[in-house]
């Protein structure tokens, strides 16, 4: 699973200028980055009538995908709000972090924007909590608190490498017919050492960064 980290906060709290100076940090220092922005609508917009892609959807397409010379973009039909975890499996494998703009009630580490004249309280489980960006100070929070209104946006980076770092370095996921099967660790690693020694024996496999591996049967 590649690492995911979710900026959350009310409307207007900041988390969209935070996120974006971070993302830019970041890129600097090298880091692969993927953004997810969660919305509530239902209709995002992308797909409208007369377009050639509305047509190919109303044929009953599953997935529609725009490719041009220097971008693409994907559209499927969910049939419910995906979860960050879920939207990483559609992404490229080869991504170090990926940050989320919203998904408070998702099972991953936040960054919350917390301002007073708008949030009583925190919207984040104290668990899951990196760190908080507040106007104010916030007893019993053992997470780091940084002080609104201040460019924190390098020791907030700095906070992010350090917990990447201290993430798995190998990450072996099993999906069968779509539902993610847990894996005990001495599973995990005996996997990746078997596709790791496979694909290294084959001609023309240089240094080894990562590995999918895909199986299909056919109907």
């Amino acid at each position: 699973m590649i690492p995911i980290i979710s900026f959350i906060g009310s409307s207007g709290s900041g988390k969209t200028s935070l996120l974006e100076k971070v993302v830019k940090e970041l890129k600097k220092r090298g880091l692969k980055v993927a953004v997810i922005k969660h919305s509530h609508h239902d209709d995002l917009g992308f797909d409208k009538q007369g377009k050639d892609s509305y047509r190919y959807t109303q044929a009953g397409a599953d997935v529609v995908v725009l490719s041009g010379t220097q971008e693409m973009a994907i559209m499927k039909k969910t049939g419910h709000d995906l979860s960050p975890q879920e939207i990483s499996r559609l992404l490229d494998i080869d991504i170090d972090v990926i940050l989320t703009e919203g998904f408070k009630n998702a099972s991953t580490m936040k960054i919350e924007v917390h301002r007073r004249d708008i949030e009583s309280g925190l919207l984040s489980n104290p668990k899951q909590l990196l760190a908080v960006v507040t106007d104010e100070p916030l007893n019993g929070i053992t997470a780091p608190q940084f002080e609104f209104g201040k460019d924190n946006t390098l020791e907030i980076a700095d906070l992010i490498e350090k917990w990447l770092d201290s993430q798995s370095r190998e990450q072996i996921e099993l999906y069968v017919n779509g539902e993610f099967v847990p894996m005990k660790p001495f599973v995990q690693d005996i996997i990746a050492r078997a596709m790791e020694g496979m694909a290294s024996s084959l001609k023309g496999v240089g240094e080894i960064k990562n590995i999918r591996f895909s199986m299909r049967r056919r109907r």
